[in-house]
């Protein structure tokens, strides 16, 4: 697929993903969704061991094309689609074992902010400001925010986001628990590629199996819980890096894991 909405990078198992419709809020429109359903494809079947999300310009995405919404000759039929692709593609992400992180450099309003939360970290411009919005518009939130935001902030602080639209500046969503951490914003981007280049030189399986038993943190009973942990933790030795890792530390050597 040739990109018109996205840039794509791809070097040395990092990937970037830039939204890039600068002269747009970079908002969502059914052609982004269906690039972000291809790139979230090709980090899986190129062996991505860490991806950075990002916007071009001064935001980060300020949430769905409404005036493409309004052009739609059936808007259900539009919406519908758009986002059965967007949240092919945020699955596809999560389910990942690179680590995601999403680099917030601006303003992330409604989808925007939905995939803003939905990395694994979430690294924050200190200009950065996030706003559900979709209850302003007669909406209610896709791109994955209903799963994210209770668990991040607790439902009444959540039913306040949704419902009101409060905007919270970079500093603080970090307090609510929604962002990982603030940088300054000329900082915003060597944070998220130094952290993606240790995690690309990590032990991506390990961190896939970590991710998949943290998803279910809060829906498996503790016998549950702990059994996946013993099946994932066994299926570790079977990889290179789980013994391998185990090796290095008794040798007290640096382990130099492949992902594999």
């Amino acid at each position: 697929m040739t990109y018109e909405t996205l840039d794509w990078a791809f070097e040395d198992g990092v990937v970037e993903i830039t939204m890039n419709r600068p002269d747009n809020a970079n908002a969502l429109n059914a052609r982004m969704a269906d690039e972000l359903f291809d790139v979230a494809c090709r980090c899986e079947a190129e062996g991505a061991r860490a991806v950075i999300v990002t916007g071009a310009g001064k935001m980060f995405n300020g949430g769905g094309d409404l005036a493409e919404f309004e052009a739609a000759a059936n808007k259900s039929d539009h919406v519908t689609r758009m986002a059965t692709i967007l949240h092919a593609a945020l699955a596809r992400l999560t389910h990942l074992d690179a680590p995601v992180i999403t680099a917030v450099n601006g303003s992330a309003g409604g989808g925007g902010f939905s995939i803003a939360i939905s990395g694994d970290i979430v690294l924050a411009s200190d200009r950065a400001k996030f706003v559900s919005a979709y209850t302003a518009s007669g909406l209610t939130p896709d791109g994955s925010s209903t799963y994210y935001i209770a668990k991040h902030v607790g439902l009444l602080r959540a039913k306040e986001l949704v419902l009101t639209n409060r905007v919270l500046s970079a500093d603080e969503a970090c307090e609510w628990g929604l962002v990982t951490r603030v940088v300054a914003a000329e900082d915003l981007m060597t944070e998220a590629r130094k952290l993606a280049t240790r995690f690309a030189k990590g032990p991506t399986k390990a961190y896939g199996g970590a991710k998949r038993l943290l998803e279910t943190a809060f829906s498996e009973s503790f016998e549950a819980q702990l059994d996946k942990e013993t099946r994932s933790i066994a299926a570790m030795m079977r990889t290179h890096d789980g013994p391998h890792g185990i090796a290095a530390f008794l040798a007290k050597q640096k382990p130099e894991f492949k992902g594999e």
